[in-house]
């Protein structure tokens, strides 16, 4: 695994070099050798100007607000209707959030943002998410949150990263979702946390009643009979402890550095109603490169793992596409496309701000992930699943530097998906 797992952390330190490489003259250091605050302005960068709230303003043929009008205001919020459509889903119609605050100065405290979204859909969905990232005055406790209410369906397919399209069965559920995790900081940009896990698959049922037949030996209730799981209902909860570090100068719109999270999270039977006793080790490392000084273009990679490492978990729970906190990993695949007891998984974007106020920007991405299953006996790197596509960004707040996201994503046996999102992908 680690010789295998060399090409893709190749790509983040090449990252590393091309940043430390520019010309002596107005070098930039990187920015895990910055003493001054992540969240302190870097001079040479050209920061946006307009936002929608501008551009509505310009459309109205209204005035600007005076110079500094806003710099006492202690929220920044954008928000924007949201329309999107994929696979699992079918369309959906909604709306999404993002609030960002400082909670102390913010010479030395970091920008925190909540976001959050309700989305109905015309398969019958509704959907309630709300992501925390607070951080207290002076960085003295962080908080990551991550709250899913879900009335919800999706297709179950076979375990591994190459299970067929033919083979899967739609499923309704309802899912509730709440992992809280608290962090203290013991060095510089460095911390450590533990945290409390609950997720909960109820009144788990085949989509449509003529599917009966095919439920029955559907890869979910295989997996759980296998396991001695109630095909109904279950459940994971538990503990964690996690160490953190973070030196991105904006965890909202990373212009550059590191995140680097690793955790290992318990769960135990008959905890809150623990279906099983299981463990699972993740990791989650991301790097942000100016390739242009004045950070119009940059690039982004991201490599996250998620193993299971003891006793069974339920089949819901196993790592599995876009089931990241904000939901983004596997772009071009329907969330749950791929399943397995073990996932890596891969990253890389390019990001343009295509216009010199901010107002308007594009990307593009390149994914691929590989996951095992001890049931089929295939292991990891024995097949992968790569997608990739394009997006366009526009400003929403320009304080916070929050973008309207619109992603179109294409994968492999013809599978894509276009996604709208506040705030980037990683």
């Amino acid at each position: 695994m680690r010789v295998r797992l060399l090409p893709l952390v190749l790509a983040l330190l090449t990252g590393t070099a091309a940043e430390a490489q520019q010309p002596a003259s107005g070098q930039e250091q990187p920015a895990v050798q910055e003493s001054a605050p992540a969240n302190v302005a870097d001079k040479s960068v050209d920061e946006p100007t307009k936002d929608l709230i501008d551009l509505l303003r310009q459309l109205r043929h209204k005035p600007p607000p005076p110079p500094g009008a806003d710099a006492g205001t202690t929220r920044m919020i954008a928000a924007a209707p949201v329309v999107n459509y994929n696979p699992t889903s079918g369309v959906g119609i909604g709306a999404a959030g993002n609030v960002a605050f400082y909670s102390g100065s913010p010479d030395t405290t970091r920008i925190s943002s909540v976001v959050a979204s309700l989305i109905g859909t015309s398969k019958k969905q509704v959907l309630v998410n709300a992501k925390i990232n607070s951080w207290a005055r002076d960085n003295r406790w962080h908080i990551q949150g991550d709250n899913r209410f879900y009335w919800t369906s999706q297709k179950t397919y076979g375990l591994g990263s190459d299970s067929p399209e033919s083979g899967a069965i739609d499923q309704k559920y309802d899912a509730f979702r709440v992992y809280e995790t608290v962090y203290r900081p013991v060095a510089h940009d460095t911390y450590l946390g533990a945290g409390f896990l609950y997720n909960i698959h109820d009144d788990v049922r085949p989509a449509d009643a003529a599917a009966t037949g095919a439920w029955q030996d559907s890869p979910y209730i295989r997996y759980s009979d296998q396991h001695g799981f109630n095909p109904a209902s279950q459940t994971s909860a538990g503990l964690t402890v996690r160490t953190l570090f973070d030196s991105r100068d904006n965890p909202i719109n990373p212009g550059r550095g590191w995140y680097a999270n690793a955790g290992y999270l318990m769960f135990f039977g008959g905890f809150l109603g623990g279906t099983s006793s299981w463990q699972q080790l993740s990791y989650d490392v991301r790097r942000y490169v100016r390739i242009s000084r004045n950070a119009r273009h940059k690039l982004a990679f991201w490599l996250t793992g998620d193993f299971v490492t003891g006793g069974t978990a339920p089949y819901l729970d196993l790592p599995a596409t876009g089931m990241d906190t904000y939901g983004r990993a596997g772009r071009g695949y329907p969330q749950g496309r791929f399943r397995g007891e073990e996932l890596v998984y891969g990253e890389a974007e390019y990001r343009w701000t295509a216009t010199e106020n901010g107002l308007f920007g594009m990307v593009a991405f390149l994914n691929t992930e590989t996951l095992s299953s001890r049931q089929e006996n295939k292991d990891l790197f024995d097949s992968f699943a790569t997608g990739a596509g394009f997006g366009f960004r526009l400003m929403l707040n320009k304080r916070s530097k929050t973008n309207l996201c619109f992603d179109i994503g294409f994968g492999k046996d013809g599978s894509r998906a276009a996604y709208f999102a506040v705030q980037e992908a990683f």
